[in-house]
């Protein structure tokens, strides 16, 4: 039995996916359904105004798109946990969406016990990566300069939160495993990110394997 139920907002514009969404997700225990929107705009109002636990949203939308709509929803610090449904499998269209800050990414065909699923592990703050697209990241990370030296004044607690962090533990389970505060992980996970340059977890976590930080 899950602790309490994940609030998902849809963001879509085809009625047609957001309704088959909607009638799955609502047969599962943990996870309401609390509203949708049909492009990126709609989108970042009804987050800011539900405060859903996990947004699904499409890349490609008229008007303000998911990659826009997860910039502006990165502007204003939004906790909610975003999770890329597309079917666009090109690495060019989905590692933007990554790079603005989604927790990852599921195909529109996904099975949908699996799409459940995934959003469960969105919620507890894991990232969703296929192996392309990982490589993709890391790639791009080394061709800008990432390497092992940027890591250099991490401090040994950093080191370990960074190492949980890679290991898709959430800042709770993180407390938890450290015996720390959530307030100290995230004033840690900040400062990582800040030393290494980046904007987000899903940059630090995939640093963090390619430069054997979780040996």
């Amino acid at each position: 039995m899950a602790d309490r139920t994940i609030r998902v907002l849809l963001v879509d514009d085809h009625q047609v996916v957001r309704r088959g969404l909607r009638t799955f997700l609502e047969i599962q225990d943990d996870i309401e359904v609390v509203g949708e929107a049909s492009d990126g705009a709609e989108g970042v109002a009804r987050t800011e105004e539900l405060r859903p636990d996990v947004v699904l949203m499409d890349i490609k939308m008229p008007g303000t798109d998911g990659i826009e709509a997860l910039r502006r929803l990165r502007e204003l610090a939004n906790p909610a946990r975003v999770l890329i449904v597309t079917s666009f499998t090109e690495q060019r269209t989905v590692v933007p969406a990554l790079r603005a800050g989604a927790f990852g990414y599921v195909y529109k065909d996904v099975d949908p016990e699996a799409l459940a699923g995934a959003i469960r592990s969105v919620h507890a703050g894991h990232v969703l990566l296929q192996p392309e697209v990982a490589g993709a990241l890391l790639a791009q990370d080394d061709h800008s300069g990432g390497g092992q030296g940027r890591g250099t004044t991490l401090t040994e607690r950093e080191r370990e939160v960074l190492t949980l962090i890679a290991d898709g533990r959430s800042n709770r389970e993180i407390a938890r495993a450290l015996v720390l505060s959530e307030k100290t992980v995230k004033t840690h996970v900040s400062n990582i990110l800040m030393k290494l340059d980046f904007s987000d977890r899903t940059q630090a976590a995939l640093w963090a394997v390619r430069h054997g930080v979780t040996d």
